[in-house]
Formats: C-alpha cells, structure tokens, sequence
C-alpha cells in the first residue's frame, strides 16, 4: 500500500520537480508544468493521463482508478493510494504523467524514463 509520503517522495525524485501548494494542496511540477497533486486528504494523488485510455483505466480497475466531476474534460485521473499494488506501480504511474508534463529537452536528456515500463 503506497502513502502520501510514498507519492511525495517518488514525484521529487523526477528531474526538475518542484512542490508547489495549490488550491490548498500539494501539486507537483516539471518546468512549471503540473502533472500531479495530492487532493483532500491526502489518500489519493490526480495525474495526467490522455482521455482516450482513462476510460479503460477507469473500467479495468474501478478500485484504483476513477475521474473526478470537476476533472471530467481534462486529461487528469485519480488514483487510490491504498490501492496501488506498490511502489514500483507508483513510481510509473508518476514517471508516466512526468512524461506527458516534461519539456522535450528533459525527456530528451532521461530517455530510461520514456522507456517501457520506466514511465
């Protein structure tokens, strides 16, 4: 089971990412780009993720994986902490919305973190 301090820890890790409070809550941010926050109580963490695959996201592991209303028309998902199998599953899922968030100069320079299953 993956934690708040789990989430933090792996999204600071990612080159270049800051950690900025935002609508009262934690976000994280590549080149000022956000691509993941902490909301409520810290017992789940909003990623990017293209709309054509949350859908199946979403459908395949309801547990884990849902859209919040006010997310609906953005490319964001959120993600159940306590349901991440663990903190490999966290750190790609991390590394995935890093990818989508992150300036080509940096994917450019950490290639291992647009690989298969590194990101």
């Amino acid at each position: 089971m993956a934690e708040a301090q789990d989430a933090r820890t792996i999204a600071l890790s990612l080159p270049e990412t800051t950690e900025k409070i935002a609508w009262s809550m934690p976000t994280f941010r590549v080149a000022g780009k956000m691509y993941a926050t902490m909301p409520e109580d810290e017992t789940s963490i909003a990623v990017r993720c293209p709309k054509e695959e949350r859908g199946e996201l979403v459908l395949a592991e309801p547990e884990k994986f849902w859209v919040a209303g006010h997310e609906a028309s953005s490319a964001w998902v959120r993600v159940r902490l306590a349901a991440v199998d663990d903190l490999a599953e966290l750190r790609d899922i991390l590394t995935d919305s890093w990818c989508q968030a992150a300036p080509g100069r940096l994917l450019e320079a950490h290639p291992e973190l647009a690989a298969p299953g590194g990101g």
